[in-house]
């Protein structure tokens, strides 16, 4: 498959299925209902996000919100598509990591574009200790993220382990010289 391919696939599905279930929420919910999935764990609760991650920038004045999230997010496309760009052909996980980025990134913008907020409903919580809600594109950017971070911890440990095996050969080579 190609990166493109790929590309098209991944982001376009995690695209397709953040709108089309944000598009649900938002007529079959009104604004702050919550219908318990299992209790005590897991809701789904209508609630929109003015913010950035965890509401941060929720405060701010929507003149300052629009500027700062067109200019995050053009950044954001930018730098994606210069990975995908450089991602070699045949790192397939690279690929579908930076996809799901893309995909969840493209999701909320379209979002903010047109109502100038995010519409979350996945609502995790113990008790009265709520995470922040969130969507299927910050899912797909969570997951993203998670396989980006084991393809360079993974890439770290080959890295490791060769520095290792070679110090411990220059160390077996001084023991056998001072021997």
């Amino acid at each position: 498959m190609t990166k493109l391919f790929i590309l098209a696939l991944v982001g376009g599905s995690v695209l397709v299925l953040d709108q089309i279930s944000k598009a649900y929420i938002h007529h079959a919910f009104s604004l702050h209902e919550s219908l318990p999935i299992i209790p005590d764990l897991f809701s789904i609760t209508y609630v929109r996000n003015k913010g950035a991650a965890f509401g941060l920038f929720a405060g701010q004045n929507s003149l300052f919100r629009a500027l700062f999230f067109s200019s995050v997010s053009l950044l954001a496309f930018f730098f994606l598509g210069l990975m995908i760009y450089q991602a070699p052909n045949n790192d397939k996980w690279q690929t579908i990591s930076l996809s799901l980025l893309l995909g969840g990134a493209m999701g909320n913008i379209v979002d903010r574009v047109r109502m100038g907020e995010v519409i979350d409903f996945l609502d995790f919580y113990i008790g009265a200790y709520h995470w922040p809600a969130f969507n299927v594109a910050d899912s797909a950017i969570t997951i993203g993220v998670t396989l980006l971070m084991i393809q360079l911890c993974s890439a770290c440990r080959e890295t490791l382990l060769i520095y290792f095996l070679i110090f411990t050969k220059i160390s077996i080579d001084i023991f056998v010289i001072l021997l």
